[in-house]
């Protein structure tokens, strides 16, 4: 009986331990078929035709909008069809005209190029003078300092000798001086006498001065150069014309005054503290050959802030000196304040052409965007529509050899038992 016992324990161990190794070798199987059925699995689309008149319309119309994106926008409005280039310019100005003053503060006097123009040449801009302070003989000595909060003074002890504000006209002397016969000011070492600054427009006839403005350009990728002036312009042409945006677009000579209205400004208004325009000319060409010529395209703005309420230190403006020497070797200057228009000519543009790589680009930038319409008609499908359930059960099915087995088992059982209910035909 013992020897009968010890068989049936050790034959019920080992079948538990065999079946805990099956089932530890089912698990291990079951995860390493489901790895290979998500590593391996091939999903192919499937052709699910919808006749419904909402999530057509939604697909051919999502279709009719990204076609016109592209052909709209992306070919028409970018070009991205095209290779580009930015422009290289050079530019040189000439300005002409000539005035004349005789005013209460200044001799009387005839003005050319060489007196208004400042410097006579610039990178890219010109300066026309239109008002100035002029102090005349200037030597360096003492004199009392202009009237200010910080220069008016009841005696000397008012004044450090020594003392130098940037903001004034120079050192003082620790002295307290007769500025006229209301006040009194702290005397200076400086060149004297101080100037003292007007308000009218001096050359008030330089709104009738002209600019030539010879503007040369090129796009190196394309090998690609042009001229403002144009190829059939001569000399005889240059001597009459003068540009005006109705009448004579192309004429690169342009009188000040025009250049000043289009910007929006008087020139009168603006000559007494001067200011900064823009003289802005647009090189942007399509070198298609079917695209037309390329012609630069003028505009004018005013470029310095011009706040109407908080017009703190307004205009343009600087200083220089004219220095002489009297009979007796004495120093002596000819300060000038000068206020003037300046005028920054500012060329820009982008060229472009036709070029196979860009399109190629774009055009399959296209079809992928392409690609995404059907994923907006799904979303509606499965989202919107009121057979929601229906279409969702539809649009995905899961294939398994085994089920497709059974069922073609099924349909061949279903069919016997229809054939022997039936008769057999060929038993007759």
């Amino acid at each position: 009986m013992n020897l009968n016992k010890d068989g049936f324990v050790k034959s019920s161990l080992f079948l538990i331990s065999s079946l805990v190794r099956g089932v530890a070798m089912s698990k291990s199987a079951g995860c390493c078929k489901r790895f290979l059925h998500y590593a391996f699995d091939y999903e192919t689309p499937k052709t699910l035709v919808i006749p419904s008149l909402g999530v057509g319309f939604v697909f051919r119309f999502t279709q009719f909008l990204v076609v016109m994106y592209v052909v709209g926008y992306v070919c028409v409005v970018q070009k991205a069809y095209q290779d580009t280039d930015t422009v290289i310019s050079t530019v040189t100005t000439k300005v002409k005209g000539f005035a004349f003053t005789n005013t209460s503060d200044t001799e009387p006097r005839f003005w050319d190029v060489a007196d208004y123009i400042i410097p006579p040449q610039g990178d890219h801009s010109f300066f026309v003078l239109t008002n100035m302070v002029v102090t005349p003989k200037q030597v360096q000595s003492r004199c009392p300092e202009l009237p200010s909060p910080s220069t008016i003074c009841v005696d000397d002890c008012n004044c450090v000798e020594g003392h130098s504000d940037p903001r004034g006209n120079g050192i003082q002397t620790g002295l307290c001086e007769n500025y006229s016969t209301t006040a009194r000011t702290c005397e200076v070492l400086s060149w004297c006498p101080l100037e003292i600054d007007t308000k009218h427009a001096l050359l008030a006839a330089a709104e009738n001065f002209t600019v030539l403005i010879k503007n040369s350009i090129t796009y190196p990728k394309f090998n690609f150069h042009r001229r403002n002036i144009l190829p059939h312009v001569n000399s005889s042409y240059l001597k009459r014309c003068e540009f005006s945006r109705l009448t004579d677009p192309h004429c690169p000579i342009f009188r000040l005054k025009d250049i000043v209205s289009e910007a929006g400004e008087d020139f009168q208004d603006m000559a007494v503290k001067g200011g900064i325009l823009g003289i802005l000319i647009d090189w942007s060409c399509d070198l298609d050959w079917w695209a037309g010529e390329c012609l630069p395209k003028y505009s004018f703005r005013r470029l310095d802030n011009k706040h109407p309420v908080n017009n703190v230190a307004p205009g343009y403006n600087f200083r220089f000196a004219k220095y002489y020497k009297t009979a007796d070797g004495e120093e002596t200057r000819t300060l000038i304040k000068a206020y003037g228009i300046r005028f920054d000519v500012i060329v820009f543009g982008t060229a472009g052409r036709f070029s196979i790589v860009p399109t190629i680009v774009n055009l399959g930038a296209a079809l992928s965007f392409l690609s995404l319409v059907p994923v907006v008609a799904d979303w509606f499908l499965v989202t919107c529509s009121r057979k929601r359930d229906l279409y969702s059960r539809h649009k995905t099915t899961h294939l398994t050899e085994d089920a497709d087995s059974a069922s073609m088992l099924n349909v061949g059982l279903r069919s016997n038992i229809s054939l022997q209910r039936n008769g057999n035909p060929h038993e007759t």
